[in-house]
């Protein structure tokens, strides 16, 4: 089955682990006439952090064809500030906003921007990359506040994006998904014995398979790489 129409594919995150492997999975399919990297570091650039640059993002990728495929490969788990939170103990204000600002409101205000360039006719897919550890049915374990609750509330979004995308665009898929634990920068402090970790270029194929696969009746689910639902 083909995933889409021929058009514009759009990697948001493309400098990442994840992001950089989509991105050279789809320039070598030729269901795509143009594959849009988006980062810090592209031209355009954009931040998660900054609206005038998501905007400015979409207002170029509208220039390219028609959107067929939205990617957001980009989230914050840690950096050289804030690392996963073990109890609520560690909890701060200035960690959560920040994991809210890059892993939820950053990706909302791309549905806000990208959302319009959606073709009212032919398919088209929006995933998000999420977490299972997002998943509150799913959590067992706790610690993780800030990372857990914001890719929550992107799951929110996500299933938001998905109700207004029914009402006018009835081929369109919105879908959060969880890629599994990848070898990255993201998961490097986390990794120990026996922890199945994948290439980013297997958890690549992974995701787009499951993206080839949904359906319009699929949109607002949670899946993981291999197709499976992931509890909300």
């Amino acid at each position: 089955m083909s995933i889409l129409e021929a058009g514009l594919a759009v990697i948001i995150g493309a400098s990442g682990g994840i992001g950089s492997a989509l991105a050279g999975e789809l320039e070598g399919d030729p269901r795509y006439e143009t594959v849009l990297r988006l980062s810090r570091g592209s031209e355009p650039a954009i931040d998660l952090l900054n609206e005038a640059s998501i905007q400015a993002a979409a207002a170029r990728a509208g220039s390219c064809g028609p959107l067929r495929l939205l990617l957001i490969a980009s989230g914050f788990l840690h950096d050289e500030q804030f690392m996963p939170e073990k109890s609520l103990k560690q909890l701060s204000a200035e960690h959560l906003a920040h994991a809210f600002a890059v892993n939820a409101i950053g990706p909302g205000l791309v549905l806000k921007h990208f959302l319009p360039l959606v073709p009212r006719e032919g398919r088209c897919v929006i995933a998000a990359i999420s977490a299972k550890v997002g998943s509150i049915g799913d959590n067992e374990l706790g610690g993780w506040i800030s990372y857990r609750a914001s890719k929550a509330a992107l799951n929110q979004i996500i299933r938001t994006g998905a109700v207004e995308l029914r009402r006018t665009r009835t081929n369109a898929i919105c879908v959060a998904i969880h890629p599994g634990t990848v070898d990255s920068r993201l998961s490097a402090p986390f990794a120990k014995s026996g922890l199945k970790v994948r290439s980013a270029s297997i958890a690549a194929t992974e995701i787009l398979n499951v993206l080839h696969a949904l359906t319009p009746a699929d949109t607002g689910t949670f899946r993981d790489y291999r197709g499976e639902h992931v509890p909300w």
